[in-house]
């Protein structure tokens, strides 16, 4: 019951934030407007502050992200390349693996397009993806025990949270003061961060567990090849959790939209084509596997214990899709 109620608090949150919306995120990946990173740094700094809170208490002490490596050409290969793709998919479909559940709760029509991509994904992922992709990870070189940036920078993990904090806000203050203001906004995008933020808190308080979506497509894939191969006890998925969590997301997405409708109303502003969020949905199923995590995984979950992976992964991510938001809207 934690994991479903958790991930309704999360649904709820997204939409309360206005981050689900196609047109907000591919405005921001286009910079046009800054809606999505006003919430999403908001929830990060928030989030930050929780987990560090927590894990001063040791009531929770997360482990930072290992890299995903594919060993290509760095110790971050994985979280370039599958961050990148991850990017790429969002600029296309104006989605990622969690908004699309958010978005087909409130009634955008392309969100059906990008989950039946992303469940796409996840079935080839399972099935032969993974195996060809990361054949070569073998030969990589081995894991720095260093996963934070603080650890690999050389200072003190207060040290780096004062100075993430700081970027946080800064960015934040210069983009509400040099940018227009959201036309999308029911609740200002920050206000909107911190309400994500709280639902990390729910997340941490009842489950101690940390939010993310991603993992739900390869469960989902797992199953699908399980039911093809027969079924029966040999073979079954060991856990359906995050499959609960992503039914929670929605849920709580249907809920929030339902009993406030004006934050359903900029639900089908931006039309995405079926065929461009077919083929972004399969590409945020696919880049946040190879990357080992998606937008909250690594952009409020691994950024909040300082991962250097989830860093590399959302730098990543933000980069290929402002580079290709533009050229195809």
């Amino acid at each position: 019951m934690a994991t479903v109620l958790s991930g309704a608090a999360f649904g709820a949150a997204l939409v309360g934030a206005g981050v689900y919306q196609p047109s907000v995120i591919i405005a921001q990946l286009k910079l046009e407007n800054w809606h999505m990173i006003q919430a999403f740094l908001a929830a990060a700094a928030s989030s930050t502050l929780i987990v560090v809170t927590l894990d001063k208490l040791g009531y929770v002490r997360p482990k930072p992200r290992s890299p995903s490596r594919l060993g290509l050409f760095s110790e971050y290969d994985g979280n370039i390349l599958g961050g990148s793709i991850l990017g790429a998919g969002m600029a296309l479909s104006g989605s990622c693996p969690g908004t699309v559940l958010a978005q087909i709760a409130v009634g955008t029509q392309s969100g059906i397009y990008v989950l039946a991509g992303a469940v796409s994904a996840g079935i080839a992922w399972t099935g032969f993806l993974q195996k060809a992709i990361t054949s070569n990870a073998v030969k990589a070189a081995p894991e720095n025990p260093k996963l934070t940036v603080y650890e690999r920078a050389g200072i003190s993990r207060a040290a780096s949270f004062i100075g993430i904090e700081a970027v946080f806000a800064g960015v934040i203050y210069a983009t509400m003061k040099y940018t227009p203001a959201s036309p999308y906004a029911v609740v200002a995008p920050t206000i909107g961060g911190l309400f994500i933020g709280l639902a990390q808190l729910f997340s941490l308080l009842t489950r101690k567990s940390m939010l993310g979506v991603s993992t739900s497509y390869d469960e989902i894939g797992r199953y699908f090849w399980w039911v093809v191969q027969g079924g029966g006890e040999k073979g079954k998925p060991a856990s359906y959790s995050n499959i609960l969590f992503s039914a929670g997301l929605a849920a709580g997405a249907w809920t929030l939209a339902n009993a406030y409708p004006a934050f359903a109303l900029g639900a089908a502003d931006t039309a995405v084509s079926p065929e461009l969020a077919a083929a972004g949905g399969f590409l945020i199923g696919l880049g946040s596997r190879i990357a080992g995590g998606c937008t909250s995984g690594h952009g409020l979950s691994g950024v909040s214990i300082f991962s250097t992976a989830s860093f590399v992964t959302i730098m990543s991510m933000f980069g290929a899709g402002a580079l290709v938001a533009s050229y195809f809207h």
